[in-house]
């Protein structure tokens, strides 16, 4: 790539929004897994006998209900990221091809 093509390319202004619009949207997820993440790791280091509760009548624990809920909402954010990702920042994307050609 020349290097008129990548200044160009830097300084376009779709560019730049799918930059930071992508961008923000990833930190805004990492945050809240972060915090989901955190979340369960002080429940299991600060209230243990919270985490021990069995639910219902078998052996199954809260924790081990809580612990499915952080694999299960990591598998949903990254849904969320792929769905915004396809439809969103494609368009982003595409309006960007179209006005650099």
């Amino acid at each position: 790539m020349a290097q008129g093509d990548h200044t160009r390319i830097l300084g376009n202004p779709k560019f730049q929004e799918l930059v930071r619009t992508r961008s923000g949207f990833a930190w805004t997820l990492s945050a809240v897994m972060l915090a989901i993440y955190l979340g369960f790791i002080f429940l299991v280091a600060f209230a243990k006998p919270l985490m021990a509760m069995k639910i219902g009548g078998g052996v199954t624990s809260l924790g081990i209900v809580l612990g499915l809920v952080v694999i299960v909402s990591a598998f949903l954010l990254t849904g969320i990221y792929v769905q915004r990702a396809n439809s969103r920042f494609d368009n982003l994307t595409r309006d960007l091809t179209k006005d650099l050609t």
